[in-house]
């Protein structure tokens, strides 16, 4: 992964990092630090719950949205937010995402990571997230994001890719 991918990882880690060391249950567990990395976030399915029921805060999305290779359009779409009302949110350092948005967030962050971890570069990434795929009945991987059952489907495919497993 290029240099640049790697910087948007280390941001979305520590604005991870505070946000969930911040969070009344895991304020005080020392495994819990700086040192988070997304996989052991990912692993953790019972703090990934508390941080989508807590709401994403704003300044974890917009790091996620910048390691992400989605458009702001795509985000809209994913989210079922108008456009406009996710530039408002720009501005808006207190909003927290509802948990429905929480979740949505967090399952695109998972693909991102999974991705770029399997990808040399994050153009390699988008372009396979757009480029139809024969173990995914020919569809584009993006276009199976928008519900959860489709984001398995395509963790399912990156993991398989990693492992050399190719259909």
């Amino acid at each position: 992964m290029s240099e640049d991918g790697d910087q948007r990882i280390d941001m979305v880690e520590d604005v991870l990092a505070t946000y969930v060391t911040g969070l009344p249950k895991y304020r005080l567990e020392t495994r819990i630090s700086r040192g988070m990395t997304l996989s052991g976030f990912f692993s953790d399915r019972m703090l990934v719950v508390k941080v989508i029921r807590e709401g994403i805060p704003q300044s974890l999305f917009m790091s996620i949205k910048d390691m992400a290779p989605f458009s702001d359009q795509e985000w809209s779409d994913f989210l079922d937010v108008s456009l406009k009302s996710l530039q408002r949110y720009k501005g808006d350092t207190e909003h927290i995402f509802k948990a429905i948005h929480s979740e949505k967030i967090i399952e695109l962050a998972e693909v991102t990571s999974v991705g770029q971890a399997i990808f040399d570069t994050n153009g390699q990434f988008a372009s396979w997230l757009n480029t139809p795929s024969h173990a995914l009945g020919n569809m584009k991987p993006m276009e199976l994001l928008s519900d959860s059952y489709g984001k398995e489907m395509v963790l399912n495919e990156l993991n398989r890719i990693d492992q050399g497993i190719f259909v």
